[in-house]
C-alpha cells in the first residue's frame, strides 16, 4: 500500500524541492564580449548589479580597451592585439572633436563616416585576434557559459555567441546604417522617424519628409563597415553568414533610448528600453532631475 503523507508534511517536502532548485538556479554564467569607450560606461553598471544577484561573470577583452578596467565585479581574460593605447585615443577624441563640428549635411557626413569606418577598423582587429585565439577560444567553449552580453555596434560578440550555441543580450545605443531596426523588424516609416543630421523633429511638413527618405539612403554607404566581419565570421564559423544574421539571433535587445531625449519609435516585444541606466550616482541639480526624470528614480537629487 502507498504511503500518503498528511498534507503538512507534503507542503513541507515540496517546498524543500522547490527552494533545492531555486538554489541551483540561483546564480547564471555570463560571457561579457564588450565596446570600449562610453558603450562601457552604461555596461559597467548593468554588471554590478547582476554581480550582486549572484551570477559569475567573465569579460573578455584585448589588452586596451577604452575604460575597460579589472574590477572585483568580474573576472578579466585578456588577450594580445597590435593596437597601442595612444593609437586609440587619437582616433576616438578626433572622432569627438569633428562629430560636433560645423557643416553642410555631406561635410559632415563625410566626416562622421571616415572616424566611424577608422574605429571599426580598431574594433575588426581585436575581434580577429580574439577569434583566431585557439587557447581563449577553446577556454570560452569549456566554461558553459549561460548567456553572452554585448554591444552589438561591433558584432564580435554575436559572432562568439553563435559559435558557442547560447542566448545573447544586447546592450546598445544604437547600430550605423540602421541594421538594429531590421534585424528586430521594427517599423521605421520615414514619414515620423527622423533620420540622423536632418534635426527634424516627428513632425514634418511633405518636403521635410522627402528630405528625410534622401538622407535615407546614407546608410548605404555605412553599411559596409560590416562586410569584413562578415567575411571573418563565415570563415570562423564555416558557413556563410551576414552579420544581419547573426543579430537576428539575439534574445533580447536593451535599448539605451529615452523618451525625453529620443522619439518614440514602434517597438518589438524583447525589446526593453533601459533610458537612464547610466545615471547612476551622479549628482544633478534640481532642474537636472526634471528634465532628465526618465532615469526612473535612480538620480540622486540634491
Amino acid at each position: 500500500m502507498a504511503l500518503v503523507l498528511p498534507s503538512h508534511a507534503q507542503v513541507s517536502v515540496s517546498l524543500l524541492l522547490l527552494l533545492s532548485v531555486l538554489g541551483l538556479a540561483a546564480g547564471g554564467k555570463l560571457l561579457v564580449v564588450p565596446v570600449g569607450g562610453s558603450h562601457w560606461l552604461s555596461m559597467q553598471e548593468v554588471l554590478v548589479g547582476l554581480k550582486q544577484k549572484g551570477h559569475e561573470i567573465v569579460v573578455v577583452s584585448p589588452e586596451f580597451n577604452l575604460h575597460v578596467k579589472p574590477s572585483d565585479n568580474f573576472t578579466m581574460k585578456l588577450y594580445q592585439v597590435p593596437i597601442s593605447e595612444e593609437e586609440i585615443n587619437g582616433d576616438f577624441q578626433a572622432f569627438l572633436k569633428e562629430a560636433f563640428e560645423e557643416g553642410s549635411f555631406l561635410e559632415r557626413f563625410h566626416r562622421v563616416r571616415e572616424r566611424v569606418k577608422k574605429l571599426f577598423d580598431l574594433g575588426f582587429i581585436a575581434c580577429e585576434h580574439l577569434l583566431k585565439n585557439k587557447e581563449l577560444i577553446r577556454y570560452l567553449e569549456e566554461s558553459n557559459f549561460d548567456a553572452l552580453f554585448t554591444d552589438p555596434v561591433l558584432p564580435c560578440g554575436a559572432i562568439v555567441a553563435e559559435h558557442l550555441s547560447i542566448p545573447s543580450v544586447y546592450l546598445l545605443r544604437g547600430i550605423p546604417c540602421g541594421l538594429h531596426i531590421e534585424a528586430t523588424q521594427c517599423p521605421s516609416p520615414p514619414s515620423y522617424i527622423p533620420r540622423l543630421f536632418t534635426d527634424h523633429t516627428d513632425h514634418m511638413n511633405f518636403l521635410q519628409r522627402v528630405k528625410n527618405v534622401i538622407f535615407d539612403t546614407s546608410n548605404l554607404f555605412l553599411c559596409d563597415f560590416f562586410k569584413p566581419y562578415e567575411k571573418l565570421a563565415s570563415e570562423f564559423l564555416q558557413r556563410d553568414v551576414t552579420v544581419l544574421d547573426l543579430l537576428r539571433k539575439a534574445s533580447i535587445w536593451l535599448l539605451r533610448y529615452d523618451f525625453v531625449l529620443d522619439y518614440p519609435a514602434p517597438l518589438m516585444p524583447n525589446i526593453i528600453v533601459v533610458g537612464g541606466v547610466n545615471c547612476a550616482h551622479k549628482q544633478l541639480p534640481q532642474v537636472g532631475c526634471a528634465v532628465f526624470n526618465s532615469c526612473s528614480g535612480r538620480l540622486l537629487c540634491s
